[in-house]
């Protein structure tokens, strides 16, 4: 699902104009990237968690070269399904 099909959902399930559910869709969407800024973690109960992590500096690969290479540390997002939405998907 993209998310202009997202949209399209939630204004439908909500009765609401297209308009405002991009609003809703993107409050969100900026909610979730704040929180992880500020706390490193964001946890909807039921839905899931994303979660700040440090990825560690390490050495690679160049898959071209084969010549070995430094990838610099930094942080990724993750997200651990919630029971609801593992239960859902089953």
């Amino acid at each position: 699902m993209s998310k202009t099909e997202l949209v399209e959902f939630v204004a439908a399930e909500a009765n609401v104009s297209k308009a405002e559910a991009t609003r809703v869709v993107d409050a969100v969407i900026a909610g979730i990237e704040k929180g992880l800024k500020k706390d490193g973690k964001v946890a909807l109960v039921g839905f899931g968690t994303f979660a700040s992590k440090k990825r560690p500096a390490r050495e690679g690969i160049n898959p071209l070269t084969k010549a070995p290479m430094k990838i610099a540390a930094k942080n990724v997002v993750s997200f651990k399904a919630g029971s609801k939405l593992k239960a859902s998907v089953n």
